[in-house]
């Protein structure tokens, strides 16, 4: 075999193995942060139980609370804490469940969303955009609550 073929060769193999290994940064935060991981997949099912709203068009507030949740998710993948999931990588949304009921599943999908990233965080730049995160899953919170209260009251 010529010297261009051993090259061209060994190159292939090298792109073959970098191809199929993991990416070693993506396996080193889901080592440091394990917590963020859980939050994404909580954010993401909070979303879906919102999106997949069997009752009508959504609220606005329905609305806001997603548009803050994909804030929040992009906030954490931002801190390289990404699962590499899309967001529609959610658990089934139970179908059983009336849109009021949907509602306060996924406001406890939010709270615990919020507890999973307030462990410590001595990455400066990550605690800026946990910060930030914070933020978008209170604000969310605030508008689910409001949600809440608007199907109650036409109950």
């Amino acid at each position: 075999m010529n010297s261009v073929a051993k090259i061209v060769v060994a190159t292939l193999f090298c792109a073959l193995f970098l191809a199929l290994s993991p990416n070693n940064a993506s396996a080193q935060a889901q080592k440091r942060h394990p917590a963020y991981l859980h939050a994404l997949a909580d954010l993401r099912d909070a979303r879906a139980n919102l999106e997949h709203s069997d009752h009508g068009e959504l609220l606005n507030e329905e609305k806001e609370a997603m548009h803050h949740i994909d804030s929040a998710i992009n906030e954490i993948r931002k801190a390289s804490i990404d699962d590499g999931k899309d967001v529609n990588d959610h658990t089934p949304v139970d179908v059983r469940l009336d849109r009021h009921s949907r509602l306060r599943h996924t406001l406890e999908l939010l709270r615990k969303a919020r507890q999973d990233i307030e462990q410590d965080e001595d990455n400066e730049f990550a605690q800026g955009l946990r910060h930030r995160a914070f933020n978008d899953i209170d604000t969310a919170t605030s508008e689910v609550q409001a949600a809440i209260h608007i199907v109650e009251s036409h109950s």
